[in-house]
């Protein structure tokens, strides 16, 4: 499932961020990954351990678990605190995947990836190219999202950022274990579960609605991995 979830983070809240991003100092984003991933990885990063980023991070993470979307979407069981990065002057990220299995930084807990994130934190004129492409059973989907907007996909995917040609793109991404492993199953709940919500408003809590609603969490219950 492929999901844009809209304004995770409000103008005013991205204008702060870009303002102490902009004061930072950015690393080789090749630090992050392994030797593969390196051979096409061509971007700047904040350091993983940079109190700016667990600041800005924590943040992000505060308002993705109040968004109704985004935790109807994601299930979220554990999430990796979010980092942050930047591209410029052509740099992009070549087609791949990524990596099963995430550490949880400062512990030793590890994991599953099963939903990708990407926030963007710059507007889609402020730069040129760096279109987020993911590819599925469906084709190939090129993503430029406004500030502050989300893009949600499966961390099964084939993807790439494509190279930004003028301007700076600074995204922050992250990476979500879900309570439900297989994707199909999360589109199944996400999608039973909208339709419920949109029944409710029509409907109020009808018997109905009422029946829908235990379905669904009884669908949870039998799927969820905890």
């Amino acid at each position: 499932m492929l999901l844009h979830i809209p304004a995770v983070l409000s103008k005013a809240e991205v204008a702060q961020f870009r303002s102490l991003l902009a004061q930072s100092n950015w690393t080789d984003g090749r630090a992050t990954v392994g030797p593969q991933g390196a051979l096409v990885k061509h971007n700047r990063q904040l350091p993983v351990d940079s109190p700016l980023a667990r600041e800005l991070g924590a943040l992000i993470l505060q308002r993705l678990y109040q968004h109704p979307q985004f935790l109807s979407a994601a299930l979220p069981l554990r999430t990796v605190p979010p980092l942050f990065n930047a591209y410029s002057g052509g740099e992009h990220y070549g087609l791949h995947v990524d990596g099963a299995v995430r550490i949880l930084p400062g512990s030793t807990l590890s994991l599953r990836t099963d939903v990708s994130s990407t926030l963007f934190l710059s507007e889609p004129e402020e730069y040129d190219g760096g279109e987020l492409q993911v590819i599925d059973t469906y084709g190939e989907h090129q993503v430029k999202l406004p500030a502050g907007d989300l893009i949600l996909y499966p961390s099964t995917s084939l993807h790439q950022v494509l190279p930004v040609t003028r301007g700076e793109r600074v995204c922050s991404f992250f990476w979500s274990q879900s309570q439900i492993r297989d994707d199909a199953k999360r589109a199944l709940l996400y999608s039973f579960d909208q339709q419920i919500q949109s029944l409710r408003q029509q409907l109020g809590d009808s018997s109905e609605v009422l029946a829908l609603t235990g379905h669904y969490h009884n669908l949870l219950r039998m799927w969820a991995e905890l």
